[in-house]
């Protein structure tokens, strides 16, 4: 054990704490702290840390949106190819989202065609986005349910031309199955519709995903409105979860965006370490056995 003995003299309180702080070990230059909390998930052969992807939709500015998605711990993060300057004759959403930092994955927002959405990928394809596409087909503008014809369809042309497809889609199982074999590299079943902030409403349904759907992630894309939304998908054991309105939506959605943050590694941590059996009676938390009486 060192032993450390103050000199006498005015200095000795700050000599004494120079040694000391020489002697703490510097952290080295590395992955965000949260990062070490997160087992990496691979999607097409690539590893990600984070399980949150988050979108760059309905915030007040680009600004807003750059400091949201930072403190939201994302590396991956959807942009609509419909709904961005693309040209960036002007001021852009690309131009707050560096894709050194960020993974970028283009999306087919406001498409109700199979043909639209194939159009928009390629399109985010040719300006140099991404040759993987998160394909989103509507098929009812009133709950914006997809239309999951048109997406196994849209999924099946986009495979055989290249791209990575990650698919929104319902919470049926078979849909999942025939977008597996069409190629798809993940399944995004919606938790609730899109921006209703409802949270999971279709738990049995995602627990029969999860345990029939091993082959590639099971990622839980819309419904999220607050953290323990996120944690609650997390621990019914996704492998990822994607949102928007939950963050953009909130009060304060830097704030919210670390909540998210810290929801999805408390719902990875929790699924991980397996629940204790739900009892009806209660059971003393202290052994009777060896009470003094």
């Amino acid at each position: 054990m060192l032993r450390i003995k103050a000199c006498q003299g005015c200095c000795s309180n700050e000599v004494l704490r120079i040694v000391l702080n020489a002697m703490v070990p510097v952290r080295p230059p590395g992955p965000a702290i949260y990062n070490t909390l997160m087992d990496s998930f691979t999607i097409a052969g690539r590893q990600f840390r984070s399980r949150l992807i988050v979108g760059t939709g309905k915030y007040k500015s680009g600004q807003e949106t750059a400091r949201a998605i930072a403190a939201s711990g994302a590396e991956m993060v959807t942009v609509a190819v419909r709904r961005v300057n693309l040209d960036r004759s002007k001021e852009s959403l690309l131009d707050f989202i560096d894709p050194q930092q960020y993974f970028l994955l283009p999306n087919t927002a406001g498409c109700y065609t199979a043909d639209e959405a194939i159009r928009a990928a390629r399109l985010g394809r040719e300006v140099g986005l991404s040759d993987w596409v998160k394909v989103e087909v509507i098929g009812d503008q009133q709950t914006l349910f997809p239309d999951v014809q048109a997406t196994i369809e849209a999924t099946r042309v986009l495979v055989k031309e290249g791209f990575t497809v990650l698919p929104y889609t319902s919470d049926d199982i078979v849909v999942a199955k025939r977008l597996i074999d069409a190629g798809a590299a993940a399944v995004m079943p919606l938790g609730a519709p899109i921006g209703s902030g409802m949270g999971i409403q279709n738990r049995a349904s995602i627990r029969i995903l999860r345990e029939i759907i091993t082959d590639v992630p099971l990622i839980v894309d819309a419904g999220v409105g607050t953290a323990s939304d996120a944690t609650i998908a997390m621990e019914l054991g996704v492998d990822g979860v994607l949102m928007n309105t939950g963050i953009a939506g909130a009060q304060d959605p830097v704030l919210m965006a670390e909540a998210m943050k810290n929801a999805v590694i408390a719902g990875r941590q929790a699924y991980l370490a397996g629940r204790m059996t739900k009892k009806l009676y209660a059971t003393a938390s202290s052994p009777l056995e060896g009470v003094v009486r």
